[in-house]
């Protein structure tokens, strides 16, 4: 069988036969004018791969996605649904809102880093480095200072001029550290109504000599009907939406 693929190769594709002597270099750059190196494509697209793999690790923790997606799974316990809506629908939801709360922070990252590199105006590493400085930005503007000092002191890092010399490694667990932080606050203050649903209902079984019924049974519609009448989402995903400094 393995014989019959391989004659099956070179009858097809007898190029790949030749093609077998021509190596392709593992590492070519050039050095510009201004100092700056520009590797060749094939290294941009290896290195573009192997970041691609960090993405959905830089999407929870540099972005509006964590604060957002742990509200939700707050939520749906307070409201008693193990299950409704499904955490599909939860992450997708999340993932949007957070494209639409990010979005000046990707249009400014367009304009300073990938344009000027599609352009070849910037050398791969000097666009990653113009791509840091919007997303710096944001995650300064969401970082409660005591985290940051925190870390930095965690971090021997001595005493900076400017937010600007903060190290990366630095600012993005302090300001993962304050989103966790607002999430559970805000999921705090949204667990309230709905423990007291639970609270009066209980009681009123207590009262009528049902200690046997579930209450979370009874009291479940009334959660249900509560967020709809209030309208829970627009409001929740309002609140979310503007509680981001961008």
């Amino acid at each position: 069988m393995i014989k019959f693929l391989l004659i099956a190769l070179a009858t097809l594709f007898p190029q790949m036969l030749f093609a077998a002597d021509v190596g392709i270099p593992a590492v070519n750059f050039s050095v510009g004018d201004d100092g700056s190196q520009s590797y060749s494509v094939t290294i941009q697209i290896l290195a573009l791969m192997t970041m691609l793999t960090f993405l959905p690790a830089m999407v929870m923790m540099m972005t509006s996605f964590t604060r957002i997606i742990i509200v939700f799974a707050i939520l749906r316990q307070a409201m008693g649904l193990q299950s409704t809506p499904s955490n599909q629908v939860l992450v997708g939801l999340a993932m949007f809102l957070s494209f639409f709360i990010m979005s000046p922070v990707l249009e400014e990252v367009n304009r300073v880093a990938v344009q000027p590199y599609i352009s070849e105006e910037l050398a791969p590493l000097q666009a990653v480095k113009a791509a840091e400085g919007p997303f710096r930005a944001f995650m300064m503007a969401q970082t409660r200072e005591s985290d940051l000092n925190l870390f930095l002191k965690i971090a021997d890092v001595p005493d900076l001029n400017s937010a600007a010399d903060v190290p990366f490694t630095v600012l993005v667990p302090a300001f993962v550290t304050s989103e966790l932080k607002t999430a559970f606050q805000i999921g705090f203050m949204l667990f309230i109504p709905f423990l007291v649903i639970d609270l009066v209902v209980a009681s009123v079984l207590m009262a009528m000599g049902m200690m046997m019924l579930s209450p979370v049974i009874i009291s479940l519609p009334f959660k249900i009907m509560l967020f709809v009448l209030v309208d829970g989402w627009a409001m929740i995903v309002g609140t979310l939406a503007t509680s981001f400094k961008v």
